[in-house]
């Protein structure tokens, strides 16, 4: 068995790198534009720059057998066509991996070709929130160690996430947030430009009676079902359990706002029937909730199963939830019928 604390050690740093890097290819968005003629190139730039930051991270911490699944590799950035981004993101990786060189960094970026049939493998998500790192706003990186089908290490890095609750959420934070959780450890909170801090442990509270429901609910409404979320609310009311405003941003952070208390629920309502999460969408997060002291299910109140490749091939969308409202919100699906097409 690993030393999970180890492997968190090197998640961390490589979260941590990964976000510096993030951040300064997001406060370069217009340039990066106007390089490469394509609105979406810093996403881009950012998703393989973080891949291969990370990549490198882990293996100089834990050796040249890492196994991490992520969700890009190089092929794409290797084409002639490609040239002026692959120039970009060699920029970007070197502000951290200073002596970094092409081959090395597309090398590194395919450490990520892992694949899951192994006992223990990491699973990567370098940019999660596509939509809110281009308008400036929320995203994460979002690194997890998956064992025998079941998050045991993950770390998250909200590189714009405050952690003042008064703040807006759509208005970048100077220091942004880091999570690292070990499975039955619990869950701690760090400044994402300050690896040297002290970290506070986060407790999630259960909601109480008579208190709105909030939900932490993504910018990007095709995310999820916005039409039956809408219908599990209207129902809640009616049992007396008034909804609050939605607590909206995009990625990953959705878990830490949720597991922290800014918001009650996150409800990821299946868009389409035989859709299936990925699986780098939802092992960090899931587990930084649950050790924060959220219940973590599909809508059916199945616990999530990362055993079976690259998507949860064996769940339907997501509840994250303290313990009392995760119950409110599965017995309104369950009085609603909502997913009964989707069993």
């Amino acid at each position: 068995m690993p030393d999970y604390a180890t492997l968190c050690t090197a998640a961390r740093e490589a979260v941590f790198l990964a976000s510096a890097v993030c951040r300064e290819v997001q406060g370069s968005l217009d340039e990066l534009k106007a390089i490469t003629k394509d609105d979406k190139s810093p996403v881009t730039v950012a998703d393989f720059a973080s891949q291969a930051i990370v990549a490198k991270v882990l293996s100089d911490h834990l050796g040249s057998g890492v196994i991490l699944v992520g969700e890009e590799d190089s092929k794409w950035l290797r084409q002639d066509d490609h040239a002026t981004h692959r120039q970009a993101t060699l920029a970007a990786v070197q502000t951290v991996w200073e002596d970094a060189t092409e081959k090395d960094m597309l090398d590194a970026i395919d450490i990520g070709a892992g694949d899951t049939h192994h006992a223990g493998f990491w699973t990567l998500d370098p940019v999660d929130g596509t939509k809110g790192f281009l308008r400036n706003q929320q995203y994460a990186i979002a690194l997890a160690y998956v064992e025998r089908g079941t998050p045991v290490v993950g770390v998250m890095g909200c590189p714009n996430l405050p952690r003042d609750f008064s703040v807006p959420l759509d208005v970048p934070d100077a220091h942004g947030c880091l999570y690292a959780a070990i499975k039955g450890d619990g869950v701690f909170e760090y400044a994402a430009d300050d690896r040297g801090e002290k970290p506070t442990k986060i407790t999630r509270l259960d909601h109480a009676g008579g208190e709105t429901l909030s939900v932490c609910a993504s910018v990007e409404k095709a995310h999820s079902n916005v039409s039956d979320t809408d219908r599990i609310l209207e129902h809640l009311a009616t049992q007396g359990h008034p909804a609050g405003e939605p607590v909206r941003l995009d990625s990953q952070a959705k878990y830490a706002v949720t597991g922290r208390g800014q918001a009650d629920a996150y409800l990821r309502m299946p868009t389409r029937k035989g859709y299936v999460e990925r699986i780098w969408d939802h092992a960090a997060g899931s587990l930084v909730a649950t050790e924060a002291g959220c219940f973590v299910t599909d809508i059916f109140g199945n616990a999530l199963d990362f055993s079976h490749g690259r998507g949860l091939e064996k769940n339907k969308g997501i509840i994250c939830a303290p313990p009392r409202v995760h119950g409110l919100v599965i017995g309104a699906i369950e009085a609603l019928g909502i997913g009964k097409d989707q069993a």
